[in-house]
């Protein structure tokens, strides 16, 4: 079987329906090629700015998360475009989430949050200059399953 074909019958059911032209479309948005309209873009923005804003905010974030680190550890798949399959990050891409302060210092809302918009390469915090696009450029990600990749997260910062 081809590891394009496995990945997909490893996600979520409703992600099966993905066709190859998706697929493709989505790991060329991870790699920072922009896929989506503006309007897209300015609504996921909205929608995380004011789900960010109903979030109670606290003084430390979790040692573990609400969500299915397992099910986030298959999704990471997306992730590893950038941030590598190890999540120690590639250079020039993603940074490391296995050691990242910005990962450890927000709550699980505050990345859902984050995960939902991404960050533009303009963006005085983007360090590596390369824009992170909403959900990683996998637009099937649901609340859920973004929260099942904050669970991946943390266990991955809680390994030796």
């Amino acid at each position: 079987m081809s590891r394009p074909l496995m990945i997909l019958t490893q996600l979520r059911p409703a992600a099966r329906a993905l066709t190859g032209a998706l697929l493709v479309a989505v790991l060329a948005t991870a790699c920072g090629v922009p896929m989506e309209t503006e309007e897209a873009a300015r609504t996921a923005r909205e929608g995380a700015a004011s789900s960010a804003a109903a979030a109670p905010v606290e003084d430390a974030a979790p040692a573990a998360s609400a969500g299915d680190a397992a099910h986030g550890k298959e999704l990471f798949v997306t992730c590893a475009a950038c941030h590598g399959p190890d999540a120690k990050g590639l250079p020039n891409l993603g940074k490391d989430i296995t050691t990242s302060t910005f990962v450890k210092d927000k709550t699980d809302d505050e990345l859902v949050a984050f995960l939902k918009v991404g960050r533009d390469a303009s963006d005085p915090l983007n360090t590596t200059g390369v824009a992170m696009p909403p959900k990683g450029g996998n637009p099937v990600l649901v609340d859920a399953d973004l929260l099942d990749l904050v669970a991946y997260m943390r266990e991955l910062q809680k390994a030796p």
